[in-house]
């Protein structure tokens, strides 16, 4: 599920505003500062945290654990460095004023607090503060797969551990998600033997190093929790506490309970009972098992579900606390099925998670659910394990006969659990809407919740008929509900662009058909007198898989310059069945639910066996057992690209990560160093300061490289994890039209023992400017070790932006050829700014015909080789998430962004002379409405007189050059948009963005 899910949108009639000419930004004392609007913001501080924390502080004596072992928040030093921490936060607040709302101190030295304009810009010139954010909003990303992993059997990692009754025994695996329902019986209770029932602090054979708590609430009490379920809390002072929660989601429940069933389902994945068997429809599928079965569960509820539990959202502090407790409660694996930045390392969890990492705890991240499109793919970090969604090999197949007068029958074969019905009469939603419905809400066959309180369809149109629904925006189940509710017997559900086809658990008997049926399908409904038959399904176990899932994300990454390979891995996230809410669930205790929400949980149990079988394997050393025994998806050859975009280093295999030969490890030092490289570390000093590392030399088990220009040396080092010393010898696939060469080309290593090769990477005939893709093997006798590479050869490495404020600015390029060499000026020109507002969308979906929009219209010229178009947080009147949607002429989507906040960026690279409208979505103001500020630039090809360029008049393949820039002229408190556009042969790359923001 993804409030981003885009459908066909038609053109539609548009509202127009005047724009207003070019215009400074006059400054006001609240803007003496990067924020303008008072909210929650977050504070990184520059002292450690604890788990990190090394003893620099005079009387403060370390805390960070040893190798293996678990930080104890119990301990006198942690609990008098952790107060220290608090006390300095304190401090802070008092001097800069405002309210605090949480205290982080163990994987995140910070907190969040609520501040006015004034106090978040006061606290930014602190010296002690690393950084400072706005709170954002942040959502999920939404039979047997232990037989399909290979999980059980004679030979399976089950066994290795003792069977499914003991595999994960004592490993704790944190869930932060939507809660849990404790009921169910993948969570019931494990052992017995006489013990007096859970008191919040007795759990039989308590895992090592485990403090966490059952915390008590609204229909959750002590006994909720048990030897399986071992810790439940739940956050959400960012919603104003149980009182917000009250207020604004008063169907939630104010504890650890799932309303949603979200994170139910991904408890229950991850580390649900063996052989849990399943009630209701589910029970077709018989008895489902987690991952991890003797795993333990703690769950932390930090995502709040809509009453519809189309989706659950939480926001980034209430988050960071979730992490930061789970941490310090003693968990071993984090499963996070939630959205999460695509470009921001730096990010609050993201940070946390490092951290996380650091105290030894592995992390599962969704990779986001925004395919089939390219460089969607969010959680950028390298110490954060990224699960990309595949298919699996049970399926329900079914079909739907139509029959049309005057031709023969056809049949479409798609995705269906279905019992039989019909023959029945057809009928196109389209041509049974209500008067006065949305010709979208009809189209998409919305329940009245999907519609504000209406309905879409008509009765009188389809009582007793079969429909056809198109698929977008509500939830595919809530299609055959308004079916229903209508008095329609079947449904045929018709994708409208390529993606995922499901059986899920329908309100009337439903067939899934993909895109490429629906023409014909809508064209049989249209006849008069045609007729459709839904045939009875049935389940296999072996349908061909794994392929990667239509909706999951994909490479490139965004962020990094394509020197990191995202997503990590795949896992099976289309139709897994687990346990769920049966509030959020139409009352089902057991569903089928698709995203790589459902991806992440299996590497998340999956790792928890890891740690099992190999307690002294750090988080890094499990990622990458995972990743180098990975197996491919049946999309295509692992040498294309784009494959590669799609599994990352493959589909896990448990069985073989169990024994992977060699891995690439990391630790902290590795991470600050990184950070460094990317310009982003403030934690990098010390008495041991980080080494900038170059992304592509980060010690991880792929390699990409978005900039080669010419060749390039990569290093990584190998450990072997293995009983034996073994000879491993490197070979290479793919890669066409560049010449690699590993040294050494065979290695001997004893068991423990640990060695660096060098990759060298010389392009000879590969295309500029388009990814090549290939794997180097490194084998031995017994292992085969698969590291997945992608190559994007270049005429000229260039950033893609650089920033500033109107002073100097300097930048290096790298060149990929030899010859004559040039970089001009475009620009600058300074933004043209358009007030408006915007009503808050109760429905959270974008339609240019809905509610919650404002439309501009913008002449874009011939010639136009830039145009971009802003929002930015402080110019907005609140703490509002608006999103921006840009439209051609035609009615064609051609650019969005949609982030937690309210800065929002859509980029058009030459774009066709046109008028093009720019949407601004109220997704979710902080009162009815928003007022804002629309910023945009159009951009030519000449230059403006205010900017200077100077750089090198020849290149030389593998050197590098400074291009220099001074500007003149600039207006005050003016943000200028411009250019540096390189010469001198072909294939160089697009001009790099110049952004000047002048005080």
């Amino acid at each position: 599920m993804n409030r981003r899910l885009l459908t066909a949108l038609g053109a539609s009639l548009l509202l127009v505003a005047t724009l207003l000419p070019s215009a400074t930004i006059a400054a006001s004392p609240r803007d003496s500062g990067p924020f303008t609007k008072s909210g929650i913001y977050i504070v990184q501080l520059d002292e450690l945290p604890v788990v990190a924390y090394d003893g620099r502080t005079p009387g403060l004596r370390a805390t960070r654990a040893a190798a293996g072992l678990k930080v104890d928040r119990t301990s006198a030093d942690v609990v008098r460095y952790s107060n220290h921490l608090s006390s300095r936060h304190d401090a802070k607040i008092r001097a800069a004023g405002g309210r605090k709302v949480y205290d982080y101190t163990f994987t995140f030295n910070g907190f969040a607090a609520r501040l006015t304009a004034r106090q978040a810009n006061k606290l930014a010139g602190d010296k002690n503060v690393v950084s400072i954010v706005p709170d954002e909003l942040r959502e999920m990303d939404t039979s047997n797969t232990p037989d399909f992993l290979g999980l059980t059997g004679r030979r399976g990692l089950w066994s290795k551990l003792g069977g499914p009754k003991s595999a994960g025994e004592n490993i704790v695996i944190g869930v932060v998600d939507s809660g849990i329902w404790p009921e169910s019986l993948s969570f019931s209770e494990r052992v017995r033997r006489g013990v007096p029932s859970y008191t919040g602090t007795d759990v039989y054979g308590r895992p090592r190093g485990w403090h966490g708590t059952c915390q008590t609430g609204e229909i959750f009490v002590l006994a909720d929790c048990n030897d399986k379920l071992i810790g439940a809390r739940y956050f959400n002072a960012a919603w104003g506490g149980n009182a917000g929660i009250n207020a604004q989601r008063p169907w939630e429940f104010t504890s650890p309970r799932d309303y949603n069933g979200h994170g139910t389902h991904t408890a229950s994945t991850a580390g649900g009972n063996y052989n849990t068997p399943t009630t209701g429809p589910a029970e077709v599928f018989g008895s489902i098992s987690g991952m991890a079965p003797r795993a333990r569960i703690a769950m932390y509820k930090a995502l709040w579900s809509t009453q519809d539990a189309s989706t659950a959202s939480g926001f980034t502090s209430d988050l960071v606390e979730a992490i930061d407790t789970a941490v310090a409660d003693g968990v071993d694996v984090i499963n996070y099925s939630i959205s999460g930045t695509t470009t921001n390392f730096a990010d609050p969890v993201e940070i946390s998670f490092m951290f996380a990492a650091e105290a030894g705890v592995f992390v599962a991240a969704s990779a986001g659910n925004n395919g089939p499109a390219t460089a969607t793919v969010a959680h950028p970090s390298p110490w954060i394990t990224t699960v990309a969604a595949g298919t699996h090999n049970r399926d329900g197949r079914g079909s739907v006969t139509i029959n049309v007068p005057g031709s023969a029958a056809a049949t479409f074969n798609g995705a269906s659990i279905a019992q039989a019905v019909g023959p029945a009469p057809l009928i196109d939603a389209e041509a049974a809407g209500l008067p006065g419905a949305s010709a979208t809400a009809v189209r998409l066959c919305f329940t009245a919740s999907d519609n504000g309180g209406t309905p879409a369809l008509d009765p009188a149109d389809v009582r007793g008929k079969i429909v056809v629904c198109d698929r977008g925006t509500n939830a595919r189940v809530n299609k055959s509900l308004a079916v229903q509710q209508a008095g329609g017997i079947g449904m045929i559900l018709v994708n409208t662009s390529p993606n995922s086809i499901n059986a899920d658990f329908h309100f009337v008997p439903t067939v899934h058909l993909q895109n490429t049926d629906r023409a014909a399908v809508k064209a049989a409904a249209a006849v008069a007198g045609a007729t459709a038959t839904i045939n009875a399904a049935t389940i296999v176990f072996d349908a061909p898989a794994p392929f990667t899932a239509a909706f999951s994300s994909r490479g490139p990454l965004a962020a990094g310059g394509g020197d990191i390979l995202k997503p990590d891995v795949i896992a099976p996230g289309q139709d897994i069945l687990a346990a769920v809410a049966p509030p959020g669930q139409n009352g089902l205790d057991f569903n089928l639910l698709s995203g790589t929400s459902m991806s992440s949980p299996h590497v998340a149990g999956v790792a928890a066996l890891l740690k099992d079988l190999h307690p002294k394997w750090s988080p890094m050393a499990i990622k990458s057992a995972l990743m180098t025994s990975a197996s491919d998806v049946l999309d295509g050859p692992n040498t294309d690209p784009v494959v590669i975009f799609r599994q990352g280093a493959g589909h896990i295999r448990p069985n073989s990560a169990a024994d992977p030969g060699l891995v690439f490890d990391s630790g902290f030092d590795d991470w600050r160093g990184f950070l460094r490289g990317q310009g982003l570390c403030t934690l990098c000093g010390g008495s041991t300061p980080a080494v900038a590392i170059d992304a592509s030399d980060f010690n991880q088990a792929s390699i990409a490289i978005g900039d080669l220009a010419g060749v390039q040396t990569v290093t990584r080092k190998v450990t072997n994890v293995g009983h034996d010393r073994e000879t491993y010898s490197a070979s290479v696939t793919g890669l066409t039209g560049i010449t690699v060469n590993v040294t050494p080309a065979s290695f001997t290593l004893r068991p423990g023992q640990s060695r660096t090769i060098s990759v060298k990477f010389t392009r000879t005939t590969a295309a500029l400017n388009a990814y090549a893709g290939g794997q180097l093997t490194l084998a031995s006798r017994k292992h085969s070790v698969r590291v997945p590479m992608v190559i994007r050869p270049v005429a000229l490495a260039a950033p893609a932006q650089v920033s500033g404020t109107g002073g100097p600015i300097s930048y290096n390029v790298t060149f990929g050829y030899d010859g004559p060499f040039s970089a001009t000026a475009r620009g600058l020109v300074p933004a043209v700014l358009t007030p408006g507002t915007v009503a808050d969308d109760p429905a959270d979906n974008f339609d240019p015909e809905g509610e919650g929009v404002a439309s501009f219209d913008v002449a874009v010229p011939a010639g136009t080789t830039h145009a971009r178009f802003s929002l930015f947080d402080e110019f907005t009147d609140g703490a509002d998430d608006l999103d921006l949607y840009v439209f051609n002429s035609a009615g064609t989507l051609v650019g969005t962004s949609g982030s937690g906040t309210s800065a929002e960026q859509v980029d058009l690279r030459n774009p066709a002379a046109d008028t093009y409208t720019v949407f601004v979505h109220g997704f979710a103001t902080d009162g009815p409405d928003a007022t804002f500020t629309l910023f945009h630039w159009i951009l030519g090809s000449t230059a403006a007189g205010n900017m200077t360029v100077s750089a090198p008049s020849t290149a030389t393949t593998g050197a590098t050059g400074a291009i220099n820039l001074t500007f003149s002229g600039l207006e005050p408190a003016t943000k200028y948009l411009g250019s540096v556009a390189y010469g001198g042969v072909a294939g160089l790359p697009n001009p790099t963005i110049v952004r000047v923001d002048t005080p």
